[in-house]
């Protein structure tokens, strides 16, 4: 054994072995066995492609990258060669139950790895999952939970500030504006009168009173004057014939210089007296309209500052945030309610809301009143329904009869053909 020669697989020689001769061990060669220090290219590399360790990372090469940022796991290559190892693994994988083979696999990718993409196959279910994951999954049902509950606490139909866009405009006296409709509302009582006023006078009657407004009507539209005007006009013959008995044939002299002394308080241009004569056929004289104008401010205290449904109206239709059509039928109906001596009992506040009202459901044809209108009428829609429903009557006949000026008024282009549009009947069943 000493001659031991190299090429002779069957002898030992010295390089092969790790220790030499023990001492006491009788000059036997005792042979220790230490760790295999073969190189590592001498590994037969078809170990290296075996299937790996539930810990052990495998290289992809750079093409199967896209599949690992998907998380699809690649296929096991078909050429592989059986190993002791790999059979090994596969004979445990066919004892496990089919459930057991279903184990769902984490894919995470190493981002210090320049060429190739790794991961780990990680097969245990009781793992916890990763931080990120739960804060990312909390806040997501946080932002659900939020979303829900601005969903319940959305309203459909908010409540408007409706004065927030003319805070930079000083003629909108914002700063004001709510006080002075607060005093509009209890000053508005000081420019009614009573219902029932016409028993009191003996020589005119509801309808004479209808005939003559209607004409104003018509006589206003003629002069191009401004809708205050009317307004204020209308308020101040009912004021007056309240408190004073007036013959018949007086009746429209008390028409003109009403319209007069209503110019006087609104207009920028007055029209003269001939004209407010000559318009009446010449059947008074300068003299009695100057006379009759002394008794009716005289008679209503020079009180011409009152509340119209007009002061109402422009608050109202800026609430209900209108348009140059609503606007036109509101005004529309309206003054249809001034011919009218049964509207007498509802306050200036009411009729503006009401003719709103029924403009709105006449042209969306259904019932519409917003919670900011709502809010800066102070009428609820079941408070309008009886005015309305007598406006809806008064639209319906308004082209027929004789008292037909509103008709004709705002069957022109430039009230947009306002009495054209179809009354909401609906609001009377």
């Amino acid at each position: 054994m000493a001659g031991s020669d190299e090429n002779n697989p069957g002898v030992i020689g010295p390089s092969s072995l790790q220790g030499g001769l023990r001492a006491g061990e009788g000059g036997k060669f005792v042979t220790v066995i230490g760790q295999n220090r073969r190189a590592l290219r001498t590994i037969n590399p078809n170990l290296v492609e075996g299937r790996p360790h539930r810990c052990a990372v495998s290289k992809r090469p750079l093409s199967e990258r896209n599949a690992v940022c998907g998380k699809i796991p690649p296929p096991i290559p078909q050429h592989r060669p059986v190993t002791r190892k790999f059979a090994a693994q596969m004979a445990n994988k066919q004892q496990l139950k089919p459930e057991e083979t279903k184990k769902p696999i984490q894919s995470v990718s190493v981002p210090n790895e320049p060429d190739d993409c790794s991961i780990i196959d990680v097969d245990d279910q009781d793992q916890d999952v990763p931080m990120f994951v739960q804060h990312t999954e909390a806040m997501m049902e946080e932002i659900e939970r939020m979303q829900e509950v601005e969903m319940e606490d959305f309203d459909e139909d908010p409540l408007l500030d409706i004065d927030n866009c003319d805070i930079s405009n000083s003629l909108a006296v914002v700063e004001y504006i709510g006080d002075l409709y607060k005093f509009y509302k209890k000053a508005e009582c000081a420019g009614c009168v009573p219902p029932n006023y016409m028993e009191l006078q003996y020589d005119i009657n509801q309808r004479m009173r209808g005939i003559l407004i209607d004409w104003l009507i018509e006589v206003h539209y003629k002069f191009e004057l401004m809708e205050e005007t009317l307004f204020l006009t209308v308020n101040l013959i009912d004021r007056f014939l309240a408190i004073k008995q007036i013959t018949r044939k007086k009746l429209q002299l008390v028409g003109i210089t009403a319209m007069l002394l209503a110019c006087k308080y609104e207009e920028v241009c007055v029209p003269v007296i001939e004209d407010l004569i000559l318009i009446s056929d010449k059947a008074y004289t300068r003299k009695e309209v100057l006379d009759m104008e002394k008794l009716m401010i005289n008679s209503l205290q020079f009180n011409l500052s009152v509340p119209t449904p007009y002061v109402f109206m422009r608050r109202f239709l800026k609430a209900a945030q209108s348009n140059k059509k609503l606007e036109l039928l509101s005004y529309f109906m309206i003054e249809l309610s001034f011919v009218e001596y049964e509207m007498l009992k509802f306050p200036p506040s009411l009729l503006a809301a009401a003719a709103i009202f029924t403009a709105q459901c006449s042209l969306s044809g259904c019932k519409h009143w917003s919670k900011t209108s709502e809010w800066y009428t102070s009428y609820s829609e079941e408070q309008l329904m009886e005015c309305s429903r007598m406006m809806v009557r008064f639209h319906q006949k308004a082209g027929t009869g004789k008292l037909t000026g509103v008709q004709r008024k705002y069957s022109t282009s430039k009230y947009g053909y306002a009495a054209k549009s179809e009354p909401p009947t609906f609001l009377l069943e």
